[in-house]
């Protein structure tokens, strides 16, 4: 994935239109015309960088350096990026700029804390599709920026066999055998060890364990012994997650990287 694909162009200038609509009149009041400034993105806490590449993308026709790259850590009071130019533009832009930074370092240091938690264990950690609406390709290349393996990125590139899947097509193994003979990786979710038996029955190369306690998903691996996969998930949070980790499961997956990240302290200061 790249931070210039057509759906992160397309979230920008929506975010562009939503802020500016028909003009800037603060700054258009308040500033000449004719006034070029410099500004810096200083980040004010610890943080894992992600986003800055969209800069260039936001401020088109103004100068911009960038001092980091997404993925880089950096401590507090470092200038991510600085942009030169007319001084309209450039705080007419800001809010929108600072808006993507601050959302993507935080999910990007939020994803990289998660990552520590795991580490030496060998389990990987993996993002989900709980993502802002729109937003779904920055917020996975934030997660990646902080070391998270992205999971699938929509509906249309892997299957994944839910709870209500399960359901609707009459259960485990029907479900399975509906679901073969595509060409795409398939994993199931299991609630039960009588379900996991039975996606064991049918072959299940990658099977999901859905809020198994740790003591529970030890048991489902030993059941297991190796003929597949095994992802944990539901309701795993940096408290938890080298305790699943050392379960011996391959992978966490958790949506709180992308939907429960704070926004980082990160301010644009104009000289």
């Amino acid at each position: 994935m790249t931070w210039n694909h057509s759906d992160i162009t397309d979230a920008i200038e929506r975010a562009l239109a939503e802020d500016i609509s028909s003009g800037d009149v603060t700054t258009e009041a308040c500033v000449p015309s004719e006034a070029t400034a410099v500004g810096a993105f200083v980040n004010r806490e610890p943080m894992v960088v992600a986003g800055v590449e969209l800069l260039p993308q936001i401020y088109t026709t103004e100068e911009v350096t960038l001092l980091h790259k997404s993925g880089d850590y950096l401590g507090e009071n470092a200038e991510l990026a600085r942009v030169s130019g007319r001084a309209r533009r450039l705080l007419t832009l800001e809010r929108t700029a600072l808006n993507f930074l601050q959302r993507l370092c935080g999910i990007a240091t939020l994803a990289s804390q998660f990552v520590a938690e795991v580490e030496g264990t060998g389990c990987q950690v993996l993002d989900t599709r709980k993502t802002t609406p729109g937003l779904r390709r920055l917020e996975k290349l934030a997660a990646q920026a902080g070391g998270v393996t992205n999971h699938r990125m929509g509906l249309y590139d892997a299957i994944l066999i839910k709870n209500n899947h399960i359901t609707a097509a009459g259960g485990v193994t029907k479900a399975l055998r509906r679901a073969g003979g595509r060409d795409l990786p398939v994993e199931i979710e299991v609630r039960t060890f009588d379900e996991l038996e039975e996606a064991l029955e049918a072959k299940a190369g990658h099977i999901m364990l859905d809020n198994f306690s740790p003591s529970q998903v030890r048991e489902a691996i030993s059941q297991i012994a190796g003929r597949a996969k095994v992802e944990v998930s539901g309701g795993i949070t940096r408290a938890t997650a080298r305790t699943y980790a050392e379960t011996g499961a391959d992978f966490i997956s958790t949506g709180a990287v992308t939907h429960s990240a704070r926004a980082m302290d990160i301010a644009f200061r104009l000289d």
